[in-house]
């Protein structure tokens, strides 16, 4: 059964709203029911397409027995600086779970970004979500999140 998102998102709750280079920390100042983010901190790291940053061609590698040859798969730089963005964003909700900023955490970010997120979170920051939006919200106004999560 899906839960409605505005039964999720409680007063004071941590909104963390993210994609691969930039992340909202929100905080609900309102109610579950009538939902008012505030911006409490704004974390963003310049992630260029991969053919933007990759100036290595694809390697290739010769087998120590034989003639046999095969191409390496060309490195994606933007995936890599996303992982490493999951990583921060999880670093920095340990921090504020240490600081006791947040009970209660609502992530919002597309699929690959929350499955990235999920593998950095450390156990005492998941134990504090509630809830998950699988969508790319970073590009909203926050009028327009709240709208969105509440409806």
């Amino acid at each position: 059964m899906a839960m409605e998102p505005a039964t999720y998102v409680h007063h004071n709750a941590l909104v963390l709203v993210g994609d691969g280079q930039k992340a909202l920390f929100l905080r609900n100042k309102g109610t579950a029911h009538q939902v008012k983010l505030a911006v409490e901190h704004v974390l963003e790291r310049d992630n260029p397409p991969t053919r933007e940053q990759g100036s290595d061609r694809p390697g290739r590698s010769s087998a120590s027995v034989g003639a046999a040859r095969s191409a390496m798969e060309e490195t994606d730089w933007h995936d890599i600086a996303e992982e490493r963005f999951a990583g921060e964003l999880a670093e920095a909700l340990y921090r504020y779970n240490h600081a006791n900023l947040f009970e209660k955490l609502v992530l919002i970010a597309p699929p690959k970004v929350l499955g990235n997120l999920r593998k950095s979170l450390h156990a005492e920051v998941i134990a504090r979500v509630t809830g998950e939006i699988p969508k790319e919200l970073t590009s909203h106004p926050v009028a327009e999140i709240e709208r969105l999560i509440a409806a």
